[in-house]
């Protein structure tokens, strides 16, 4: 992965859009941002963090708003995707697989969130999530070498 791809990557996890705004594209990326923050405010997504890194997970399982949540993954992994393949001309054959399978699975762990328990600890609408990420990363990678492997055939 190139050194811009990676920039992409971390500008894009900080806020959907800036990648886009950094490489002139002002339309799009506004309007990640311009959604990433209807979204967020809507789905009390800064009040869920806040009260998840204090341990508080019954109180931000309240406070979360889940028919807003549930888009925030698709944005903001659409918009990782978006950047990483726009930061250089050389994309990865199938690689928004990878970004597709962590929305899916991001996405899921929101719906089970406030009730899904690892050994009995409720992690809520931030930590399952961000839990079943790296789930769908691998799933993605799996699912694109097996397709890339098919093909080969």
């Amino acid at each position: 992965m190139t050194k811009s791809k990676v920039e992409s990557i971390f500008w894009s996890i900080a806020m959907p859009g800036l990648p886009q705004l950094l490489k002139g594209k002002l339309l799009k990326g506004i309007l990640f941002i311009g959604l990433a923050i209807t979204i967020n405010i809507q789905s009390h997504l800064n009040t869920i963090l806040l009260l998840s890194f204090q341990g508080m997970v019954d109180e931000a399982i309240e406070q979360a708003n889940y028919q807003w949540l549930m888009f925030y993954p698709c944005l903001y992994f659409f918009s990782m995707w978006d950047a990483y393949k726009d930061a250089d001309e050389e994309s990865s054959p199938l690689s928004f697989l990878l970004f597709v399978f962590s929305a899916y699975f991001v996405t899921v762990g929101i719906m089970y969130s406030s009730t899904f328990t690892i050994k009995g600890v409720l992690l809520g609408p931030l930590w399952l999530p961000v839990l079943c990420s790296p789930i769908g990363l691998l799933v993605g990678l799996v699912i694109k070498k097996v397709i890339i492997s098919i093909r080969k055939n």
